[in-house]
């Protein structure tokens, strides 16, 4: 291939690039350091706006909130899709019909999924979870108003969400497994877990990564879930960075898009540097090919 097609070949790739997110982008550093209303080019304020960000109390309860979410999510959605991933692996001719089943939850809208969901704690249509706490000899719990019991309710809908996601990945990182190496770890007297631990864990290692990355950058964005699930989010603290952002930009007082602005660049930097340890593995895996 000549420089001049592979040029061709990758140009309208940078255009969408450009238009789609480098303008964007700059079009969001501009306004944080500005005063911005609707329709109105903006007053330069400097970084009034990050000082006013970084001061406020909600905004930290935010980003504690949001953070401490995605690494639990992350967390139960490598451990659980990667047990999940085994059992679906092993499956004969259901595994279709499995996989099917397993994928419903990740191909439903988030703001459908959530509010579906819901009903599983709201007693007004059953509430399954008391109901199962019950059995138990616990009182009822408050999912939708009290803080940890709302904050255990979304972690759970956002897991349910994202770990057919993770399962799938995973399932197809163990299909690429050479069954070789099984084979000669289990003549060398490899158990169950040492199997995995030591053989199937290493040989996947990208696509972990792959799922926590991704997890990351999709939980750090929770937005629409919360709609449903948190009415009382703020005074909970359960308000996601997304959230907040929508809050501040559209709702509370509204046009505060220069502040709205200031999160949206203060969350690429959290995103950036959650993801500096898996990027930085995957940069060294890729040299090592």
């Amino acid at each position: 291939m000549s420089r001049r097609e592979y040029w061709i070949l990758i140009l309208p790739s940078l255009l969408v690039m450009f238009g789609l997110l480098l303008v964007p982008m700059y079009r969001t550093v501009e306004w944080s350091l500005k005063d911005v209303n609707y329709g109105e080019p903006g007053t330069f304020v400097g970084l009034d706006n990050y000082m006013l960000a970084l001061t406020d109390p909600r905004f930290a309860a935010s980003v504690v909130f949001t953070v401490g979410l995605t690494l639990i999510v992350m967390l139960v959605v490598i451990v659980l899709g990667y047990i999940l991933a085994v059992l679906v692996n092993n499956l004969g001719r259901m595994r279709p019909l499995v996989l099917g089943i397993l994928l419903i939850s990740y191909v439903i809208p988030n703001v459908v999924g959530a509010t579906m969901f819901s009903w599983l704690f709201d007693t007004n249509f059953g509430g399954v979870a008391n109901l199962i706490l019950g059995w138990f000899g616990q009182d009822d719990l408050l999912w939708f108003t009290d803080r940890w019991p709302n904050r255990i309710m979304i972690a759970l809908n956002v897991i349910w969400a994202m770990l057919p996601f993770s399962m799938l990945i995973l399932l197809a990182g163990l299909q690429g497994v050479p069954q070789e190496i099984i084979e000669a770890a289990k003549i060398d007297g490899a158990g169950t877990l040492g199997k995995h631990f030591h053989v199937i864990l290493p040989s996947i290692r990208g696509m972990v990564g792959f799922v926590a990355i991704i997890s990351i950058m999709d939980v750090l964005r929770v937005f629409d879930n919360l709609i449903p699930l948190a009415p009382n989010a703020i005074l909970n603290g359960n308000e996601s960075i997304a959230l907040y952002t929508y809050n501040m930009a559209f709702q509370d007082g509204g046009q505060q898009l220069g502040l709205g602005s200031v999160i949206n660049v203060l969350t690429i930097v959290i995103m950036l540097i959650m993801l500096i340890p898996f990027l930085r593995n995957t940069i060294k895996e890729a040299r090592s090919l």
